[in-house]
């Protein structure tokens, strides 16, 4: 009805205006805040775009990964050494690791959809070949194993358009630019017919096939889409650091900050993980600071973790679909 009533009087819907001004608020960010909060907002918004690749197979398929700091490790390293040894521009070298990413993401899906791997045991399987890889990256002398891999100093004539590597604004726009089109992305996809058949899957994938949904190829699709949109945040990070450690950017620990925004946030939203994101990093930085005036070692992790339970326990949904519940009566009175 009301999308009717929108057609007729020519009015755009209420939710493509708040998205506008959404993404109209956050391109001003660098233009109303100093270094440091452009520094926090960045981060933001890659984990936001990770939790988002993340949750296109958790929250809208029901694949469970534990493991996805593989593609982000896949995406840094390829965009870090075509460029630091071959000269190759992250212009290719993003779509180049975001393609290997995407091929070993089909690799482990077709081996585990094959032999009927779900549930914790798929999530398993994603942590044995994060692993697998991480320790293979650690004793690989071509990529200076445990000890780093350092791209140069960027120089003095450098373009940042062109080598996609600046200061904090053009990382910021950087992660803006990839945020906005994983939106878009998981929208189209999500809102299609393909995802009509990764809801049908994730409810009940007995049925689904049942009725003739080819579930096999739609899983293996998820993932790759999802490994490739990882990989292309981790050629933008690895750029951004300038320096990649296997035991870093692959390990469990990057894992788990992948996948935490999205389940803060809310499962199988568009919004979700950029709201789980804003309350993961400032909680962290707030946390951090106030151990460090306290003086009191652990403090941070204490305080970050009670707070992230809190929510967990409280608003198991996550918190935009609590948001989105409370502004209901507010929508219904206009």
């Amino acid at each position: 009805m009301a999308r009717e009533r929108n057609a007729r009087t020519g009015r755009r819907p209420r939710g493509v205006v708040a998205a506008t001004a959404f993404f109209c608020a956050l391109f001003l960010v660098p233009h109303l805040l100093d270094d440091a909060w452009v520094a926090v907002f960045t981060l933001v918004l890659f984990f936001a775009f990770v939790g988002q690749a993340w949750n296109l197979m958790m929250g809208h398929v029901g694949l469970l990964s534990l493991g996805h700091a593989l593609f982000l490790g896949i995406g840094g390293y390829a965009t870090a050494l075509l460029l630091g040894d071959y000269g190759i521009s992250p212009w290719i070298g993003i779509p180049a690791g975001a393609v290997v990413a995407a091929v070993v993401g089909v690799g482990i899906a077709w081996l585990g959809f094959r032999f009927s791997v779900r549930g914790v045991y798929f999530a398993l399987l994603t942590i044995a070949f994060a692993e697998f890889f991480r320790i293979l990256f650690s004793n690989w002398p071509l990529i200076g194993g445990t000890g780093g891999y350092f791209l140069r100093v960027v120089p003095e004539d450098n373009v940042p358009l062109l080598s996609l590597r600046g200061g904090a604004d053009h990382f910021y726009y950087v992660f803006f630019v990839l945020f906005v089109a994983g939106v878009a992305l998981s929208a189209r996809l999500v809102r299609g017919r393909i995802g009509m058949f990764w809801s049908a899957i994730r409810e009940d994938e007995e049925a689904a096939r049942a009725l003739g949904v080819k579930s096999f190829r739609l899983k293996v699709l998820a993932v790759a889409v999802s490994a490739a949109m990882t990989a292309c945040g981790g050629g933008a990070f690895a750029l951004m650091n300038g320096s990649l450690f296997p035991n870093t950017l692959m390990g469990m620990q990057m894992s788990i900050q992948i996948i935490l925004a999205p389940i803060i946030g809310g499962l199988g939203t568009l919004f979700g993980p950029f709201v789980g994101a804003v309350f993961v990093v400032l909680v962290l930085e707030f946390s951090r600071d106030l151990g460090q005036t306290a003086g009191v070692y652990g403090l941070s992790t204490l305080i970050y973790g009670l707070t992230v339970l809190g929510v967990i326990l409280y608003m198991p949904e996550g918190i935009w679909p609590h948001l989105v519940r409370l502004a209901r009566p507010l929508r219904r009175d206009r």
